[in-house]
C-alpha cells in the first residue's frame, strides 16, 4: 500500500499509530534479491523521483529494477543508458503495455506514465553545442518532475551577444530557476547569476582538454564566482535539473496558493 492508502486508513482508525508507522517503514523500500533495494516512496517523499543509473549495471538487473518502479509508481526513469539498454527496455514497455521515451542525447529512458504539470518553470542554458547533452539530462529531468523547461543552447561567452536577447526571454517568461551547463573555462554560469533574481546552477562539463580539462577548470571556476551560484559535480546534469525542478515546484506552490 502506498503512503496516502495508509494515511487515510489511519485517519479513519482503521490502524493504529503504531501500525501505520509499520506499514511505513516496511513500504520504504522493496528488496530486490541481492542487488537493490528499490526507494519506492522518494518522489512522494522529497519531490524527486529515484532514477535507475544503468552505468556498470546488467539490462537483466535494470530492467528488474524498472519492473518494480512501473509496478508501484507507474513510471520508471533510467541514467547513463545507452542503446542495448533501451533495447531491453522497450522490450520490457511492450510487455507491460506502456508507453517509452528515449532521449538519447541525454542517455535517458523514461518508461510509463506522464507526470501532470506543475507549473513550475525552468530554463536551462548551454555554453556550447558540446555541453548540450549534459544540458539535456537536466532538462528532461526536470520534465520529469512536472516543469515546463525553456532552453538556450550554444550561448557561451565567445560570443556573449548571442545570450542577451534569449536570456531576455527567459526572464520574460517567468523561469523560477536556470540551470546552465559549461565545460572549458565554465564562465557562462557566473555571468548568467549576475544577470538574473532567480536561483542558477552551474554545471562544469568535462568537454575542455590539456591543463585543467575534463571539466576540472570549469568546476574550480565556478566555485569561485562573485556572483551567488550552486555548483553541482562534474556532468551532473540529473542533480542539477532536479535541484532547478525543486525549486520552480516550490514557488509554483506558492503561486497556486495565492491564486
Amino acid at each position: 500500500m502506498d503512503i496516502a492508502g495508509i494515511i487515510k486508513r489511519l485517519k479513519n482508525n482503521e490502524i493504529s499509530p503504531e501500525e501505520a508507522e509499520r506499514q511505513l517503514k516496511i513500504g520504504a523500500f522493496e528488496q530486490l534479491s541481492y542487488i537493490a533495494k528499490v526507494d519506492i516512496h522518494r518522489a512522494k517523499r522529497v519531490g524527486i523521483p529515484e532514477a535507475i543509473l544503468a552505468d556498470c549495471k546488467t539490462d537483466e538487473d535494470i530492467v528488474s529494477i524498472a519492473r518494480i518502479h512501473l509496478e508501484h509508481e507507474g513510471r520508471a526513469i533510467i541514467t547513463r543508458a545507452c542503446g542495448n539498454n533501451y533495447t531491453s527496455l522497450k522490450k520490457l514497455a511492450s510487455d507491460e503495455g506502456v508507453g517509452i521515451r528515449w532521449n538519447e542525447k541525454a542517455r535517458i529512458v523514461v518508461i510509463g506514465e506522464a507526470v501532470p504539470s506543475t507549473g513550475g518553470k525552468v530554463g536551462v542554458i548551454s555554453a556550447g553545442t558540446a555541453d548540450i547533452p549534459v544540458a539535456e539530462e537536466a532538462k528532461v529531468i526536470a520534465e520529469e518532475m512536472g516543469c515546463s523547461v525553456t532552453t538556450i543552447y550554444d550561448a557561451g561567452v565567445a560570443g556573449i551577444h548571442r545570450l542577451f536577447p534569449e536570456l531576455a526571454k527567459l526572464v520574460e517568461n517567468g523561469v523560477d530557476a536556470i540551470v546552465v551547463a559549461a565545460g572549458r573555462e565554465g564562465t557562462l554560469p557566473a555571468i548568467v547569476s549576475g544577470l538574473v533574481d532567480v536561483p542558477v546552477i552551474g554545471i562544469p562539463v568535462s568537454t575542455g582538454y590539456g591543463a585543467g580539462g575534463k571539466g576540472e577548470a570549469a568546476l574550480l571556476s565556478m566555485l569561485q564566482s562573485c556572483s551567488v551560484l550552486t555548483v553541482v559535480n562534474i556532468d551532473a546534469g540529473f542533480v542539477a535539473g532536479a535541484f532547478a525542478a525543486r525549486i520552480a515546484n516550490i514557488a509554483a506552490k506558492h503561486r497556486n496558493q495565492k491564486g
